[in-house]
């Protein structure tokens, strides 16, 4: 029987990435960078990836990386959602990462990732769920001509991975393409717009087992993000309620909102079960039906409740809730951004009635 508790180790881990990103990712700062033309933190990244070695977890130690699993990876994910910490470790260290290691090519590229000093991105938008259609662009005598929209964290990235027309996975350079910014929601993980004109490009491998692993990754470790972003907005609640007076007594001791906060812990309970389960899962064995029905039950299940911890977070905060300087409407963004990222929750039930074969009603 699988163990989804937590070991001595994952959260000593915990703790080092918690006690990390209270000096670089503290609410205010946050948001300042939210109102900035740059708003990914690269030094919270750095001391990430470069001091922590973070950002190489899913890589296999002769490969240049740390050879740990997808379980401690979720665990910073936890961490990084607790403090809706605009860093590229999702799209780069787990879904580029597995993307290049699904190729098993470009051992260089893979290291150049895992020790934090390139950043990758997938140039898959972030709506597209595990196994769903994704747009290509045209190769032509070694160069790609094309345009790819909805690319997280394209602004940052140093290497995009490609797919193509012709079935292949490219590397290019993103000096070789033009990134335009979109209109984003979550403020905290930015989307842009890629086009590329007669860019350079280096093939990796065949695009769709690789896309297809990486996205399940992607979405099977979101959850894990939603998990600490749903545990903040639940207990920054909970902390409110009992200082905040009305009619000269808490106003957590009232029973109506008592029972809508211990409904709320129900639901972030279930989560987490259903958030471990699934990283354990893809840390035995990214290709079988086991993976693929835990990582579409996470995320089933994972983004009504992150959207709903958020949306009761902001209510119960009351006016100061509704202010741009008190940090839960970067939550609430960050909930309803996941909540479409690496497919929406019924794509991820209509995902698990096929791989389970049951028929819809």
């Amino acid at each position: 029987m699988t163990d989804l508790l937590y070991s001595e180790e994952e959260e000593a881990l915990r703790a080092a990435v918690r006690d990390l990103l209270s000096d670089h990712c503290d609410a205010p700062g946050v948001i300042a960078r939210t109102e900035s033309g740059t708003p990914h933190d690269l030094a919270a990244w750095k001391a990430l990836a470069d001091g922590m070695g973070l950002a190489g977890l899913l890589v296999p130690e002769d490969r240049g990386g740390q050879g740990a699993t997808h379980r401690e990876a979720a665990v910073v994910l936890e961490e990084l959602g607790r403090a809706v910490a605009p860093v590229p470790y999702l799209t780069s260290a787990v879904v580029a990462t597995e993307a290049l290691l699904a190729c098993d090519a470009e051992g260089g590229l893979v290291a150049e990732l895992a020790s934090g000093r390139r950043i990758g991105a997938l140039a898959v938008a972030l709506n597209v769920a595990p196994g769903g259609a994704y747009k290509v662009v045209r190769h032509e005598n070694g160069a790609l001509h094309g345009e790819l929209t909805a690319i997280a964290d394209a602004a940052v990235a140093d290497v995009l991975l490609v797919p193509a027309d012709d079935g292949g996975l490219y590397a290019v350079d993103a000096d070789a393409v033009t990134v335009t910014p979109q209109a984003s929601l979550d403020l905290t993980r930015p989307v842009a717009t890629v086009t590329l004109d007669g860019a350079p490009a280096r093939l990796l491998g065949d695009a769709e087992p690789a896309v297809r692993r990486a996205l399940r990754a992607g979405a099977g470790l979101l959850a894990s993000e939603q998990l600490g972003l749903a545990e903040w907005t639940l207990a920054e609640t909970v902390r409110y309620l009992k200082e905040r007076k009305q009619f000269n007594r808490p106003v957590g001791g009232f029973q109506a909102l008592k029972h809508r906060l211990a409904q709320l812990w129900l639901e972030v309970v279930n989560l987490r079960a259903a958030a471990r389960n699934a990283a354990d899962a893809l840390a035995n064995g990214e290709y079988d039906e086991e993976a693929a029905v835990a990582v579409a039950v996470a995320q089933a299940y994972a983004a009504p409740v992150a959207v709903h911890a958020a949306e009761e977070a902001l209510q119960l905060h009351a006016g100061i809730g509704m202010t741009w300087e008190h940090p839960v409407h970067l939550y609430l963004k960050r909930a309803k951004a996941d909540s479409i990222a690496y497919g929406t929750a019924g794509a991820h039930r209509e995902a698990l009635a096929e791989t389970i074969d049951l028929p819809a009603p």
